[in-house]
């Protein structure tokens, strides 16, 4: 590195610290991790929130998080209160990281009144991790991902 020049990453300098932890702190008010959920899901008793499988119903035929309800993004604002209780937060999923439909669910399902958090990985990283999931088969599991779950159980142990 030539003298003077800034580097692509400390191009734009970090933020300070309060900055920082104001920004993750409320990242995780907005997502839930993929082994957080199954966590919760596996734990005695009501985990307190219900999954929200936002795909069509094609995707969701191939597989599906075990008691997740089906609503895709679309249909939103028309079946979210037939189908879920405002009082309940709601966890959103799509297919993966390269999918906005939890996102835009999210979305819909906030202007309606609900809390909600978007899962990152999607269902992707659900089946990566080697969580147990449904088909219209019956229930399937899939051999972890090294890369996704590199300890024991799916945890990356963050």
């Amino acid at each position: 590195m030539t003298t003077g020049t800034v580097n692509p990453v400390l191009r734009v300098a970090p933020a300070a610290p309060a900055e920082a932890a104001a920004h993750f702190r409320a990242s995780l008010a907005f997502h839930a991790d993929v082994s957080d959920v199954a966590a919760a899901l596996a734990a005695d008793g009501d985990p307190g929130f219900v999954v929200l499988d936002s795909r069509s119903t094609e995707a969701w035929d191939q597989g599906h998080i075990p008691g997740a309800v089906h609503l895709p993004t679309a249909l939103v604002p028309e079946q979210a209160a037939g189908l879920l209780d405002p009082t309940v937060p709601v966890v959103t999923y799509c297919w993966g990281p390269g999918c906005n439909g939890a996102t835009r669910a999210a979305l819909a399902l906030a202007e309606l009144g609900y809390r909600v958090k978007e899962m990152l990985g999607g269902f992707e990283y659900w089946v990566r991790e080697g969580f147990e999931f449904e088909t219209w088969r019956g229930r399937e599991r899939r051999v972890p991902d090294a890369l996704t779950a590199p300890v024991e159980g799916g945890d990356c142990g963050c």
